[in-house]
């Protein structure tokens, strides 16, 4: 058995420490009976311990010195050469294009040969200098190639560990591993390890001292459901945007090239102005039929066997048809959910359900567990999630529809007579359409106003062409705030703000009467406001 610089000799009658599976690493990794800290090591690696103490036992790393090591320095997988050999050679073809688009065969020849020995000395290197240490409270990310880094990541901070595999990872049993550590712990990298090992590690990484509970399905998207892509806006033009940058890429390669000039972009316009209209219309037609379409077609590839099931304590999402994607959204750091639409949506009863997690990155992506599903279902899986979503709602006060309305038409009507004063009166027409539009806008806005509480959970919703209704455990509160203009003020309304270590850092219940804002602020955490109060609160549902 070896042992580490520093560590002495463990005493004859010791035991040898014995390597724990990964499943059930923490809680193996922090002590022995005999209260010295144990090790485990993968695959007869190194393992040390330090001689049998009296104490308590400690976390490992907590008695001074260096943590025990779990696993001795890895590399990551070397079919990762492959994966880069596919990237490497479609810039290949790229670079020999060019080249033999400017200098001819012979120059297209060298920029293939230069392209080739670049990219397999960057591979090469890449992969000889990365390795990672796992650790009993951390994980190491060394690079060595002229000087030396190391990056730690405490799993203590660890946020969540995601899996993402392309098709070239898939067909080689590999997957890409990604560390979220939040701000303080920062984020890392292994691409890419096999899919054995990526699992491996992201149980390891995520394991708590309760025992994990076995897998359980909780939603899986249907085929179905797929038709919903139209009804986002999102999904409706993320076709078009890829058309417009991959022209827009094709304009400037061309316009490197001396293959596109003013002269031919003229004559290009003038040929099309000059032909039947009908042949005009036909395209513009084409073109919406197939926004619906390529919506879909998007949709179904970001969202392919959308599937949340729950595994080592963790809610885990998995998508994707051609680059599969798994994220891990721990349980613990759970704080509520969030059920967003729009109008088309809200009449097909179809809305999108996402998690509001404490400390993750591109929340608005990786913290999705619906993407576009019935009402019924988001709200269902909701209740698997967080617990049950509160309702009815409580309608806010008639002066709050008054706001509504002022605000939705102030706008359209300002500028009106701002026309009018200018002598345009084709502006002034056009913005008193726009107010007269505003009015069923603002009291829809008004309609969805509301929130409740179950006495677990806090829910409040507003917002019209996209509304939101967010869900919270009172426990994720962290503090209230209410504010109020002089505006409301007048017409005794105010707007409670509670502050939440999770989505937005908060949600607001809009323009609520002033002695129910008080009141669900001080039966939900009694203990923080009513000292501050001449009278108790009345209860309220």
């Amino acid at each position: 058995m070896n042992v580490r610089d520093g560590d002495q000799a463990p005493e004859p009658a010791a035991p040898e420490p014995v390597a724990p599976d990964p499943a059930a690493h923490d809680r193996t990794a922090g002590s022995q009976s005999d209260g010295s800290p144990s090790n485990g090591h993968r695959d007869g690696g190194a393992t040390a311990a330090t001689p049998a103490a009296p104490a308590a036992p400690a976390a490992p790393g907590s008695n001074g010195t260096r943590p025990q090591e779990v696993g001795h320095a890895q590399r990551l997988h070397p079919l990762t050469f492959v994966v880069g050999a596919v990237r490497e050679l479609i810039a290949l073809v790229l670079a020999g294009t060019t080249g033999l688009l400017v200098g001819g065969l012979s120059t297209a020849f060298y920029f293939t040969l230069a392209g080739l020995a670049f990219g397999l000395i960057f591979h090469i290197a890449s992969w000889v200098t990365f390795t990672y240490v796992l650790y009993g409270d951390r994980i190491e990310l060394r690079r060595a190639l002229i000087g030396r880094s190391v990056k730690t990541i405490p799993r203590d901070r660890i946020r969540g560990v995601d899996i993402s595999a392309s098709l070239p990872h898939r067909l080689l049993g590999l997957a890409v591993l990604h560390i979220d550590a939040g701000a303080d712990g920062g984020e890392g990298t292994l691409n890419a390890v096999s899919r054995q090992e990526a699992e491996r590690l992201r149980g390891i990484l995520l394991a708590r001292d309760a025992p994990a509970p076995p897998r359980r399905v909780l939603a899986r998207m249907r085929r179905r459901w797929y038709v919903y892509a139209p009804l986002s806006g999102a999904y409706l033009l993320t076709p078009f945007a890829l058309a417009g940058s991959l022209l827009g890429t094709v304009y400037n390669l061309g316009d490197d090239l001396g293959l596109i000039t003013r002269e031919r972009v003229e004559d290009l316009g003038h040929d099309v102005v000059g032909l039947p209209t009908a042949l005009v219309v036909a395209p513009a037609i084409l073109v919406l039929i197939a926004m619906p379409v390529m919506s879909v077609i998007v949709f179904t590839l970001f969202n392919w066997d959308f599937t949340v099931h729950e595994r080592d304590g963790s809610v885990v999402v998995e998508r994707g048809l051609l680059t599969r994607r798994s994220v891990s959204l721990e349980r613990r750091r759970l704080r509520g959910v969030e059920l967003a639409d729009n109008p088309f949506e809200r009449m097909a009863g179809v809305t999108r359900l996402g998690a509001l997690i404490t400390g993750l990155g591109d929340a608005a992506h990786r913290g999705r567990l619906l993407p576009a599903a019935p009402r019924t279902v988001a709200e269902s899986l909701a209740a698997r999630v967080v617990g049950n979503v509160p309702g009815p709602l409580i309608a806010h006060p008639p002066a709050a529809r008054g706001r509504r309305l002022v605000r939705a038409v102030a706008g359209p009507v300002g500028i009106a007579g701002l026309a009018v004063l200018a002598g345009q009166p084709w502006v002034a027409y056009v913005c008193a359409v726009f107010a007269v539009l505003a009015v069923p806008l603002g009291l829809d806005r008004y309609r969805q106003l509301g929130h409740v509480t179950d006495g677990g959970r806090l829910s409040v919703r507003s917002g019209s062409l996209r509304r939101r209704q967010v869900v919270v455990e009172h426990d994720a509160i962290i503090g209230w705030r209410i504010r109020r203009t002089l505006f409301q003020r007048r017409l005794g309304l105010a707007t409670l703000f509670a502050a939440v270590g999770a989505g937005d850092g908060g949600y607001s219940a809009t323009d609520m009467a002033e002695e129910d804002a008080v009141a669900l602020a001080a039966g939900i955490t009694p203990a923080w406001l009513t000292p501050f109060l001449e009278s108790p609160p009345d209860a309220r549902p």
